[in-house]
């Protein structure tokens, strides 16, 4: 998938099997900066596009060299806007053999809104696209795109009109301010009303969350589902005014090749979450090519949408670093029957979303094992946080994380959340790990001697009873296994946990 953007031109390689798991494999990217000193007479000048056609030309020998089997390539606002759009969409044919498909204005919203629906729980809700050269938003109702509409105010043509200096006065930003407000003034349905989401995506919206989220000291994991404040927006705002605009790209999370438009793009971001009432913006990792990926991927469904969005990560993750599939899910199986039954004995309040959590966790313990199986606790604690689950945020990701890292041995602490620590989350890490510990072990033999579990309590103690597969079943080793390890759910619920073999 090639995007020819008017900031950057981007080529992403994803490896996938229709309507199953997917993977991004390999990735170009390259600041072409195409749509460079355009300005009104909307002309694409020499230098931009031959930064274009060289980078369309590495392009075209990586896909030779590498085999790829399918391209789609598309170009955006500026090359859309240009009058010479065809020269230069001539001379990239020419000489590479790319086939360009030029998308309009409503095409790329809908990609984009295809890309949220598909990494982020909205169902009702908004969608911003900041590009370099324009901006789409979008009103999604019921995980169906309402309305759209393509905007010329994307960072680069907003900077060069308003912010063309190295440093930015208020007057400048105030004309931009009100320029974006009055482009988008008539689109009424642009409201956040009863505090309905908004989601952002595209490069500087990744860039803002990434700069965002560092100045709060976060662990650093990437921006999906990371809500990018208002108020935060405008701190940020604040230092990137402070420096000239060749200086700005040393902020943390700004690309250095953004250094120049990134202020302008924020003052877009900022003056439409405004007019709009929002305060705050959910961050996605994915954008144009995604939703352009997902409608192949998809293909046949009418919207190309998948069906629950965390519970498909999960299982599509899962499935790229595919262990005993049969193993994992009677874990999870054992993990929520205990978990339920705690719950409802009165042993812990934890709700819905830390079940989901555990589930989560459950699927995925394993997944390190295809690093190593010596200490493969620790790498599916790494490989969950730098792969990424869309649909869930930085701090459920964490979460599901170490109670993974957690599954086997040592003491969970939440002073591994580093700032998303919230109050109760010892507790809560305790009680995840002591559930996922003790299931782990009633199918230490992976062979599902142990069907089910059930509960019951007294005064003193809580009987854990392992209810055995069938009258030839051995379970001797996950009850010794699961009484060995149950010393930390004892812990998080209070009581000792006595595991006794029940018959089916």
């Amino acid at each position: 998938m090639i995007d020819m953007g008017s900031n950057s031109f981007r080529l992403v390689v994803f490896k996938y099997e229709p309507g199953g798991w997917w993977t991004l494999i390999d990735e170009i990217r390259e600041a072409t900066r195409v749509s460079a000193g355009m300005g009104d007479e909307g002309v694409l000048k020499p230098e931009p596009m031959d930064r274009a056609l060289h980078t369309a030309a590495v392009f075209s020998s990586f896909l030779e060299a590498s085999g790829v089997e399918r391209v789609e390539t598309v170009a955006t606002s500026a090359i859309r806007d240009a009058s010479n759009r065809d020269e230069l969409l001539e001379r990239i044919r020419d000489r590479t053999g790319l086939k360009v498909r030029v998308i309009s204005g409503a095409e790329e919203a809908w990609y984009g809104y295809l890309a949220i629906a598909n990494s982020t729980t909205v169902t009702d809700g908004f969608g911003i696209d900041v590009g370099g050269g324009s901006v789409q938003i979008m009103h999604i109702g019921g995980r169906r795109l309402v309305e759209a509409e393509s905007v010329r105010l994307g960072a680069v043509r907003v900077s060069e009109a308003f912010l063309p200096d190295e440093h930015a006065s208020p007057k400048q930003m105030k004309a931009l301010r009100k320029h974006v407000v009055r482009q988008l003034s008539e689109f009424e349905w642009w409201d956040a009303g009863e505090g309905l989401r908004l989601v952002g995506l595209g490069g500087t919206i990744r860039n803002l969350a990434a700069a965002a989220q560092k100045r709060l000291e976060l662990p650093d994991v990437d921006v999906q589902g990371f809500m990018l404040t208002r108020d935060a927006l405008e701190e940020l705002i604040e230092e990137l005014v402070s420096r000239p605009a060749s200086k700005r790209g040393s902020v943390r999370g700004i690309k250095p090749d953004r250094s120049d438009v990134i202020l302008g793009g924020a003052l877009v971001v900022a003056a439409a979450m405004d007019l709009g009432g929002f305060t705050e913006l959910e961050a996605t990792e994915a954008g144009l090519r995604e939703g352009i990926f997902f409608e192949r991927l998809l293909e046949g469904r009418e919207p190309p949408l998948l069906e629950e969005v965390r519970r498909e990560s999960v299982q599509n993750l899962a499935h790229r670093f595919r262990t005993d599939d049969e193993h994992v899910h009677h874990v999870a199986r054992l993990s929520l029957q205990t978990f339920d039954a705690l719950r409802e004995a009165g042993l812990h309040d934890l709700g819905d979303t830390d079940r989901e959590l555990l589930w989560a966790a459950s699927l995925l313990h394993d997944i390190g094992v295809t690093i190593d199986y010596d200490d493969h606790h620790r790498h599916s604690h790494y490989l969950i946080l730098n792969s990424g689950l869309p649909g869930f945020s930085p701090r459920e990701l964490e979460l599901i994380a170490l109670t993974a890292r957690w599954h086997r041995k040592g003491e969970p602490d939440a002073r591994a959340l580093g700032a998303l620590e919230e109050e109760g989350d010892d507790d809560r890490l305790q009680l995840l790990c002591g559930v996922i510990r003790v299931a782990e072990q009633l199918e230490r033999s992976r062979d599902r001697s142990v069907a089910e579990v059930a509960l019951d309590r007294d005064k003193k103690r809580v009987r854990l009873y392992a209810l055995i597969n069938g009258s030839g079943a051995d379970p001797s080793v996950a009850l010794w296994a699961a009484q060995r390890s149950s010393g930390l759910l004892a812990d998080a619920i209070g009581k000792p946990v006595e595991v006794v073999e029940a018959r089916k």
